[in-house]
C-alpha cells in the first residue's frame, strides 16, 4: 500500500508552469487538492488525506491481497518545497517521522523518456537522469519506490535544462490538462486500493488521450 505521495517540482510563482513541475500540476489536477489542510512541514507542503475523503472519490474498488480492508484510513501528500535536486531531503524527512518504508512510497513526477500526453506508473527502475529521482535513491539508499510518470517529451536540441525549466505552451496544455485528469484518477485509485492493481493497464507507455 501506499503510505506517502510526493508531487516533485520547484517551489515558486516563476516555476508553477515548468515542464519539470508536471507533478506538482497534478497535485493542484486532484479533485480535493484545495480542501486539504496544507501545512509547511518536513520542508515541504504537507497533508493528510483522510480515508473517508478518500472513499468518496475512489468509489467501489476491487479488494485485494494487496489492501484487503479496501481504501487506506489515511495517506501522507507532500510537496518538497527544497527545490528538484533536493527532493529526497523533503520525502525522507516525512518517511522517516511516519516510519514509512520506500516501498510505500509513491513518487509523481516529469519524464522526458515518455511523450507529452503519456502516463506510465513503475515500481523501482532506472533513474534516467531526473534530478529529484537521483536525491531520493541518494537520500533514501535504493531506488525501490513507486512511480507516477508524466510524459513531456524530449527537445529537438540539447538544452535539456532549458527544456524541463521552461513552461509548457498553451498549446501543449490542451494536451497536458486531460493528462493530469487521468492520471489523478490513476493516483486515486492507487492510494485508495494499491498500484499493483493497476500495473496491467499502466505500466507500459499509455497513451490517455490522442494527441
Amino acid at each position: 500500500m501506499i503510505a506517502l505521495a510526493a508531487f516533485l517540482g520547484n517551489p515558486g510563482e516563476e516555476y508553477r508552469g515548468n515542464r519539470h513541475n508536471a507533478g506538482r500540476l497534478l497535485a493542484e489536477a486532484l479533485p480535493f487538492f484545495s480542501s486539504l489542510d496544507w501545512k509547511k512541514k518536513y520542508r515541504g507542503l504537507y497533508a493528510a488525506l483522510a480515508g473517508d475523503l478518500l472513499r468518496t472519490y475512489a468509489g467501489p474498488g476491487q479488494e485485494t491481497g494487496e489492501n484487503p480492508g479496501g481504501p487506506a484510513e489515511k495517506v501522507h501528500l507532500l510537496l518538497p518545497e527544497t527545490y528538484m535536486n533536493r527532493s529526497g531531503d523533503s520525502v525522507l524527512a516525512a518517511a522517516a517521522f511516519f516510519k514509512i518504508e520506500p516501498e510505500h512510497i509513491l513518487v509523481v513526477h516529469d519524464e522526458l523518456e515518455l511523450s507529452l500526453g503519456q502516463l506510465s506508473l513503475k515500481f523501482s527502475g532506472g533513474l534516467g537522469g531526473h534530478n529529484g529521482l537521483r536525491s531520493m535513491k541518494a537520500r533514501f539508499g535504493t531506488a525501490d519506490f513507486w512511480r507516477l510518470r508524466i510524459g513531456i517529451g524530449r527537445p529537438n536540441h540539447d538544452d535539456i535544462s532549458g527544456w524541463v525549466l521552461s513552461d509548457f505552451s498553451p498549446q501543449e496544455r490542451t494536451v497536458l490538462d486531460p493528462v493530469l485528469e487521468a492520471a489523478a484518477g490513476v493516483l486515486i485509485q492507487a492510494l485508495a486500493f494499491g498500484p499493483q492493481g493497476l500495473l496491467p493497464e499502466w505500466n507500459k507507455k499509455k497513451i490517455a488521450m490522442e494527441i
